[in-house]
């Protein structure tokens, strides 16, 4: 086959691709607020939901975002997203991970406060994204009773958009999600001996 003709070929196959997914895009018409799930053993799940953040904020949306075990790391993107202001809430409302801490209670209380905040963010009409960073986490360990957390999430506005991160998402969250990805681990640097380095993990 000449070139000419692989490229006529190639062409066509890509018009008729194009046919198909034009097809699809046009009989998708429905605008809603979604819930989407970010876990899996893969790292990743917090990084995908801050690249959403900034995603709506460059589309001038109104960001919220409350972690739960998380807080006692100074972020690298909880400065970058200083820069926005008033559009973005950001809550660090974790005391670091459960091992850390070591006292159940006060993780608890700990998350049902962030918890609480969620409540607050969720009652704002002018937020437009709230990012939920490591719930699964707090429901994994019964931190948080799994109905209400579900009640809440199913009663949020139509147009709001949240995002649920952490390994081990309950079974309830990933049937009620319109969108779940699971982060796969392949391979990682930690287990060669290289440590949490600023610019990439905090």
């Amino acid at each position: 086959m000449s070139a000419a003709e692989e490229a006529a070929r190639h062409k066509a196959k890509m018009a008729k691709r194009k046919a198909v997914q034009d097809a699809e895009v046009a009989g998708k018409t429905q605008e809603k607020g979604l819930l989407i799930v970010h876990t899996g053993p893969g790292k990743g799940k917090s990084t995908a939901a801050f690249g959403l953040a900034l995603r709506m904020l460059g589309r001038s949306g109104k960001v919220g975002i409350v972690q739960f075990i998380k807080g006692a790391w100074d972020t690298g993107e909880a400065h970058a997203l200083q820069a926005f202001g008033e559009r973005v809430e950001w809550h660090a409302m974790g005391e670091g991970f459960t091992w850390e801490t070591q006292d159940k209670a006060r993780d608890i209380a700990a998350c049902q406060a962030a918890w609480e905040k969620v409540r607050q963010l969720m009652a704002d009409p002018g937020l437009h994204l709230l990012i939920l960073d490591e719930l699964n986490i707090a429901l994994r360990y019964d931190y948080l009773d799994l109905k209400d957390v579900m009640a809440a999430l199913q009663a949020r506005r139509p147009d709001l958009h949240i995002v649920v991160t952490g390994r081990n998402a309950k079974e309830p969250l990933i049937q009620a999600a319109d969108l779940v990805t699971e982060m796969r681990l392949v391979k990682h640097h930690f287990k060669a001996g290289v440590k949490a380095q600023e610019g990439i993990e905090f």
